[in-house]
Parts: structure tokens; sequence; C-alpha cells
């Protein structure tokens, strides 16, 4: 029987590689070994063999039937017992085993402030369970997370090895992130100040640690964002109302197979307003007017905009993948006169609101816009490249590092999924101007 690890995947990033809270996951199979020679022996943790019959016997009920626990080089994940279809049922956990931020000490709720957020506080609860030690009544559940130096989020990569992912937007969200973890750590301080017989000892490093956990693992459920012993052993970053459907009647989270997607799927494009352009100001305030809801695609900056693409699958399809947003930004870029510009804000208030959404009248400024679009795709297709090729070029002390190794390899794994989404993205722009020149295509 084919032995396969089931892990739900980041859009974008490697696997439990990356801190990232705001990408959707969906579940992929993945054999470990040939299916001819795997056996369930092979990717079995015997030391967990008793954590889900101790699970089940707190919940009074059966979980999982398909799932076991095993281990890989990025920790412990769920393996495959039995075939898998797309769409079946692979686990289901009863609210009551899940660890939400009501579970925080109601002696400490109150002096947690409003910027302290749900994944703090789920880190509080992880850091006073750990205190207790084996009195916690989690300590089956604790004490078999990840300990320190066994996560591989790019939090905790140093300098040297963030410099592997420069070229990706993750290297800046990791910048970010690592900020805001520093700011929450700081906000929480005072509590452990004020309870030191809870916390002595606790220092950042070890709040850093508890938050990892918590932002790498956690699901959205009916409870909000939660950690579901057994669910997050699923190899998955952030947290997954695609994969994690929550049943109130029933009072169950429960997670459900699906394969139509890879990693890598999506990557961070950055496109700017030239500062020389004389219709620059008009252009922003055209955008910010018309094309700025928050949308879960997209967000700009005040000189220009990020959007995120997925894979394209067809280089003569519709394109889906590239944000709608991303080419009426460019098609706003290259417009040319201020009528331009009120032209197409008329045509918005005329049709659904949404500016530049149909293609240009002017043919020739349509294929500019998407030129545009091309140009920057190659580009950071060409860095990424690079990139690829300097990681082979790495500093000898560190070669013969394992976990040096493993980050490298998740590095190259990321740019190399980077690289065939923008590839994708690229064939289609290049297929569609080509089209728009031979007037082959309806517009």
């Amino acid at each position: 029987m084919p032995c396969a690890s089931v892990r739900a995947v980041n859009f974008s990033y490697f696997p439990r590689s990356i801190l990232t809270l705001s990408h959707h996951l969906l579940l992929k199979i993945r054999y470990c070994i040939p299916p001819q020679r795997c056996k369930v022996s092979k990717c079995r943790d015997e030391d967990c063999d008793d954590f889900l019959p101790w699970l089940e016997n707190k919940a009074g009920v059966r979980i999982s039937s398909l799932l076991a626990i095993g281990n890989s080089d990025y920790g412990r994940s769920l393996f495959a017992c039995k075939s898998i279809q797309a769409g079946d049922s692979l686990l289901k956990v009863p609210f009551v085993l899940q660890i939400s931020p009501d579970n925080v000490l109601p002696d400490i709720k109150p002096f947690l402030t409003d910027s302290v957020g749900a994944v703090a506080k789920l880190a509080l609860v992880i850091l006073v369970e750990q205190k207790k030690g084996q009195k916690s009544e989690w300590a089956p559940y604790i004490s078999r997370l990840p300990q320190h130096g066994e996560l591989h989020s790019t939090i905790f990569w140093s300098e040297n090895e963030l410099k592997m992912i420069q070229q990706s937007s993750l290297y800046q969200e990791t910048i970010d992130q690592k900020a805001q973890i520093k700011k929450e750590f700081l906000a929480i301080k005072p509590v452990f100040d004020r309870f030191p017989d809870i916390f002595e000892g606790v220092n950042f490093e070890n709040f850093k640690h508890a938050y990892g956990l918590v932002a790498s693992r956690a699901w959205e459920s009916m409870k909000g964002q939660s950690l579901i012993p057994f669910a997050d052993f699923l190899n998955h970053n952030g947290t997954s109302q695609s994969v994690l459907v929550s049943d109130e009647y029933r009072q169950l989270s429960e997670v459900i197979a699906d394969r139509d997607y890879v990693p890598g799927e999506e990557v961070c494009i950055q496109v700017d307003i030239p500062y020389d352009d004389h219709l620059r100001a008009m252009k922003l305030d055209l955008l910010q007017k018309n094309c700025l809801p928050k949308l879960k695609d997209a967000y700009f900056s005040s000189s220009g905009g990020s959007f995120i693409m997925k894979e394209v699958r067809s280089a003569r399809g519709k394109g889906k993948g590239i944000p709608q947003s991303l080419r009426a930004f460019a098609r706003v870029l290259c417009s040319s006169s201020p009528q331009e510009l009120n032209d197409l804000a008329l045509e918005a208030v005329q049709q659904d609101g949404r500016l530049a959404r149909r293609p240009l009248i002017n043919r020739s400024l349509e294929i500019q816009a998407h030129e545009i679009l091309l140009s920057q795709i190659d580009k950071l297709i060409a860095n990424n490249n690079m990139s690829i090729e300097n990681l082979q070029a790495v500093d000898a002390e560190f070669t013969n590092c394992r976990r040096f190794s493993i980050r490298r390899q998740m590095a190259q794994d990321l740019l190399t999924g980077e690289v065939r989404v923008l590839r994708s993205a690229s064939a289609w722009l290049t297929n569609y101007c080509q089209l728009v020149r031979s007037n082959r295509k309806q517009l």
C-alpha cells in the first residue's frame, strides 16, 4: 500500500518553512518513498504510537482511522495508512480538544491589551503549559511539539540564511513579521513581570519559539484561531478555512483531503509608478479612488502596488492567476494623457465601478500595458534564477550543517516555485500581446 505524506501546503511557500498568516492552505498527497517499496512502518514515529489513543480517550470518540504520525526532515507529519481520495474526511477533532485564546488563564486576561493578537495569546497558553511540565493536562501534546532549533520558519533564520531568499517577497515579509513579534513581546512582558511564579525564566527567545509554534500550525475554527492536536501535525503554515470544516451542530472540526493545488502557486509582484511620470499624482489619485478596496489578492502602497499571482495553467486561456487588478494597474500606468485617465474613470462609473478592467480601445496602449508587466516578470525570473545559482556557491563551512542544508533546500524550492509561476505568467502575457497585435482575438 502506498505510504503518502499528507500535508497542508501554502499556495506560495514551502511547507512549514515560512511564517505567513494570510494565505489559505490546501491539502496535498505526497509520496514519501517510491510506492512499490513503501511500507507504513517505514513512516511511523514509534515515539508517538500512544498519542492518538491518548487523544481519542480524552475526547471519547474516534478521531482518525486513515492517518498515523510519522517523521520527515521538517518534523513530525501525518501519513496515510490507507488509500485516500480527494474529498475524504481525514480526521475529526471535537471542539473540546481545541486550544484557543479562551484558554489563557483568567488571572492573566485582564492584563492583556488590545495590541496582543490571537497568536501571541496562544503562545502564552503554550508557555504556561510548558512550565507545568508533566502536571499539564496537555503534556502528551505539548511535549511532542518541536523543540528549540527544530522550527525552520524564516523568523528563525540568520541574516546570512535570509539573504538566500532576498529576491522573494517573503524576505521583507519575514522582516516585518519579526518586528511584529518583538512588538507583541514588549506588550506582553509586563504580564511576565507581574506573574513571576508562572513565567519565571521566560525570555524573548522562549516567546518567539512559542509564537512560531502557534503561527506554523494554528487553524481557523469556530473557536477562532486554535491549536488542534493531531490535526496540526499536518505539515502546514498558518490558518485555513479551505481545509478545515467546522461543524457547530456536531461540535467538531473536520479536515478534508484536497489535491487540486501544489506548492509555489502564488508569487508577489511589485509594480511602481515612476516619479518622473508627469501624470503620477493623477494616476495615484485615480487608483486610490477606484482601484484600492482591500482586496484579498492585492494591496497598494503610496507609490505602487503589490499583487499576488497564481500559476497560469494555460498560455491560451483567460490568464486566470494574473489578478485583474494588476492588469488594471498596468493600463493606468501606460496612459499618456489626462483625457485617457478621465476616460478610464468614466468607464468605471458607467460599468461596474471597477477601474480599467476592460481591454483598452487603443490596442497599442493595451499591448504596452501588458509588455510593462512582461518586462517586470522577466526581470524577476532572471533575478530568481541568479539567486538559485548563487545558492550553490555558499561558504564551505556551512555545507556540512544539517540545519543550513535544510534551509538552503527550502530557499531553492521557494525560488524555483516562484520561477515556475512567473514563467507561466510570462508565457500567457507573451501570447496575449501576440494575439492583440494580429487582431485574432476579439477584445
